[in-house]
């Protein structure tokens, strides 16, 4: 087994510092391996983004856009009705009971909707259900209550 105080890097894995603006005999003086002109001799140079081409119409501005995103879609984390038998009847199901079971893992409002039957009265609490999932929790002998 080795030590830590054993370890040494791979030969060639550790590069040198390449110091520039230090002399011609260094091989990096003058213009400092920027070369004599243009946007990258300059300082104050732009560090540029990903998409950027050289001034040439980036490809991502090119290509044709496709479909609608709807700025205003509400997402709900999803949980169906036949995910609930797992817990004890008359319980009371809330958000942190949901997370600690594992059935929503982001931070989501929830909706409860009615796949599969549930066959215990449970008391739900989420920001949303479905309409069968109504019918079903209160023919169950459940309650659901509607966090705001």
């Amino acid at each position: 087994m080795v030590s830590l105080s054993e370890l040494k890097p791979r030969p060639g894995s550790r590069h040198k510092k390449k110091i520039v603006g230090r002399g011609i005999g260094t091989g990096h003086g003058k213009t400092s391996c920027r070369g004599y002109k243009g946007q990258n001799a300059r300082s104050g140079r732009a560090k540029r983004s990903p998409g950027f081409e050289g001034g040439q119409m980036p490809l991502t501005r090119r290509l044709p856009k496709r479909g609608f995103k709807n700025p205003f879609r509400e997402e709900y984390a999803v949980v169906n009705l036949e995910q609930l038998n797992r817990f004890q009847p008359g319980a009371i199901i809330g958000e942190a009971e949901l997370r600690s079971a594992g059935l929503v893992k982001k931070h989501l409002p929830i909706k409860i909707l009615g796949n599969g039957e549930l066959d215990r009265p449970l008391m739900i609490k989420a920001h949303k259900f479905s309409q069968s999932a109504k019918a079903k929790i209160e023919s169950a002998g459940g309650k659901i209550e509607v966090l705001g």
